[in-house]
């Protein structure tokens, strides 16, 4: 977004290039441009509530054609089908419709949504191709229509990500500007679609804006509100997981969540490492690409016709497991079939979401671990119900490291205010174990195989934490404005000045212009004339209390390498100047402070491990 500035007028007599002083402000964190875009979030979020509506229509109408024979809109699973054998052939034609979209239509309709939306933040400046709004949730509705077991959410986070994409191009925004309306229509998709209004939020942040700031984060939540708003008028505001109350934990059920959300960490690299194992394995496949989503679905048919549960979306899967309704043997084929048929589709590169499938594994695994201690372990106090809502945000805090959206998101969905200790303890588990044992996620694995640097962690700038007077050279050598430069080489000389970059002053210590040594020093200047026509840019000046990341910008917004630093602008009076070398001065200084600590930590570290041998 562009810089806010405030620009005084000068006396032109100075000098002929000496118009304008540009003076870089503290600014407003929310200009009126943030309330525009804002105001587009609102549409957007609203936008996407519908969109999420026909979505799930849309697959609903596809479902019962393909499955039932029957022509309507409502949302049901496949799993109650009676075509016998030939359900496997339903994915199989669904995938084979994919593949021709994407062939044809557009390769970027393949993947589950979130990976190839951080892709065009990162790499085209949040520019998605205006085809994909229409292309993607369309395959989506087709894949998961026909069976695929996939999540509709994916797919209405990155259609929601594409309309938001599609506005900023239509209404000329800067790259900073789209990338907040795509991920205002992301967080849209998904808050319409669960009604998690926070999680949607947060998912935003951790996986799509790489910022926290007001300019972003209010764009985001007006659209999430706003997306959220609409699903409660159409669907109702009860969680979408409902399910009975869950009881508070003991200590001793805390700890136990903390084990079993360390496992389910394990569990969530061997799921992210398998994905993209299959993948690499249809990229062996000597066929175009085009065909392997009707190879996956092959898999999807025979493990459908076994376990028919395996087949769509599933929330109501998800909403047994959680409730305690699916418990044993059942339970644990469903969420081993589910695995099998989900990585297997997902990794032929056909179009779904990752989310519903995730949930349904780990609420499985929880589940199932917690009843396997119960056994030998009565006396922890696990609930299974509560296993298995900590299992479903673990694995995906694990697989995605959102670790804050995965948390909020089992809470929203359940409205179970029991379930926060516990959920904070197996997520924090899980995510420490993702970081150890894996350098991507399910989500940057593709794009960092791409060569595509993916930030994963989210701080202040150092820069903006120091004042410009804190590193600005105070005692400046300065020159009359009126001086020839044959009096200001001689100044140079007598003074033994050292300084490439030396402001004018006029007689009661204001700041005219800076001019180089270099110009100063051209044989081609004539020793009469007048310092001040040396000045070849307009003047750039600094308060002390602007910050050194603000004096980085303007150097680099008007290609200076010094800046001088005033008391104020009235008086305009000279007090200090910040060079380039101060900045990166000022940057090691931080780094420094940085790996003192570190020594000093590793430093206690050895010493203690010393004493204790």
């Amino acid at each position: 977004m562009p810089q806010d500035k405030s620009t005084l007028s000068i006396s032109p007599s100075l000098g002929p290039s000496l118009n304008l002083v540009h003076m870089h402000g503290s600014g407003s964190l929310f200009n009126n441009r943030a309330l525009y875009i804002s105001a587009l979030s609102i549409l957007l979020g609203i936008s996407a509530g519908f969109i999420s509506k026909i979505l799930t229509s849309l697959i609903g109408l596809i479902t019962n054609l393909s499955f039932y024979g029957n022509f309507s809109f409502e949302f049901s699973s496949p799993k109650h089908n009676m075509l016998g054998f030939w359900v496997i052939a339903v994915p199989i034609f669904g995938a084979l419709i994919v593949g021709l979209m994407a062939r044809y239509g557009s390769k970027g309709i393949r993947g589950h949504g979130i990976p190839e939306a951080m892709e065009q933040v990162l790499t085209n400046k949040s520019r998605i191709p205006p085809r994909l709004t229409f292309l993607k949730p369309l395959s989506a509705a087709i894949s998961i229509g026909t069976g695929g077991p996939f999540g509709a959410e994916g797919p209405i986070i990155a259609t929601g990500g594409a309309l938001g994409s599609l506005i900023g191009q239509i209404f000329k925004t800067t790259a900073d500007e789209r990338k907040i309306l795509l991920a205002a229509g992301a967080a849209g998709g998904m808050a319409a679609t669960f009604g998690s209004p926070v999680s949607a939020i947060l998912l935003a942040i951790e996986l799509l804006l790489f910022e926290f700031k007001p300019r972003s984060f209010l764009p985001v939540t007006l659209a999430s509100i706003s997306a959220t708003a609409v699903r409660i008028s159409i669907e109702g505001s009860s969680p979408i997981f409902q399910i009975p109350n869950l009881s508070p934990s003991a200590y001793s059920a805390l700890i136990a969540y903390f084990i079993l959300g360390a496992l389910i960490g394990l569990a969530s690299v061997i799921v992210t490492k398998s994905v993209y194992f299959i993948e690499d394995m249809f990229d062996k496949l000597p066929i175009h690409w085009m065909w392997w989503p009707a190879l996956g679905a092959i898999a999807v048919g025979v493990v459908g016709y076994f376990v028919p549960s395996t087949l769509g979306v599933g929330y109501d899967n998800i909403r047994d497991i959680i409730g305690g309704n699916i418990t044993g043997k059942i339970l644990l084929i469903l969420f081993i079939a589910k695995f099998i048929s989900w990585s297997i589709s997902l990794g032929s590169g056909t179009s779904g979401g990752t989310l519903a499938p995730l949930f349904t594994i780990g609420g499985g695994l929880g589940a199932s671990l917690a009843l396997f201690a119960a056994y030998f372990f009565p006396s922890a106090g696990i609930d299974p119900r509560m296993a298995a809502l900590v299992g479903m945000a673990a694995l995906f805090a694990g697989s995605s490291r959102a670790i804050l959206t995965s948390i909020i998101f089992a809470f929203e969905t359940t409205l179970q205010p029991n379930s926060i200790l516990p959920l904070l303890a197996g997520c924090s588990a899980s995510y420490l174990v993702s970081l150890v044992l894996m350098k991507e996620t399910i989500m940057t694995e593709k794009i960092a195989r791409r060569g595509i640097r993916v930030p994963n962690e989210y701080s202040a700038d150092m820069l903006d934490q120091i004042s410009v007077g804190e590193v600005a050279t105070q005692n400046v050598v300065t020159i009359n404005y009126k001086a020839t430069i044959a009096e200001a080489r001689n100044q140079i000389l007598t003074q033994n000045i050292r300084n490439h970059y030396i402001p004018l002053i006029d007689n009661v210590g204001k700041v005219s212009g800076i001019i180089s040594r270099t110009d100063l020093e051209n044989p081609e200047s004539e020793d009469d004339t007048p310092v001040k026509h040396l000045i070849s840019k307009p003047l750039v000046v600094l308060l002390k209390k602007n910050s050194v990341k603000e004096a980085a910008n303007l150097m680099a917004e008007f290609d200076v390498h010094s800046i001088p630093v005033i008391e104020d602008t009235h008086s305009m009076k000279l007090c200090g100047i910040i060079s380039r070398s101060d900045i990166l001065k000022a940057r090691k200084q931080k780094i420094d402070e940085s790996k003192q600590f570190e020594k000093t930590f590793t430093f206690y570290g050895a010493a203690n491990k010393k004493s204790s041998g």
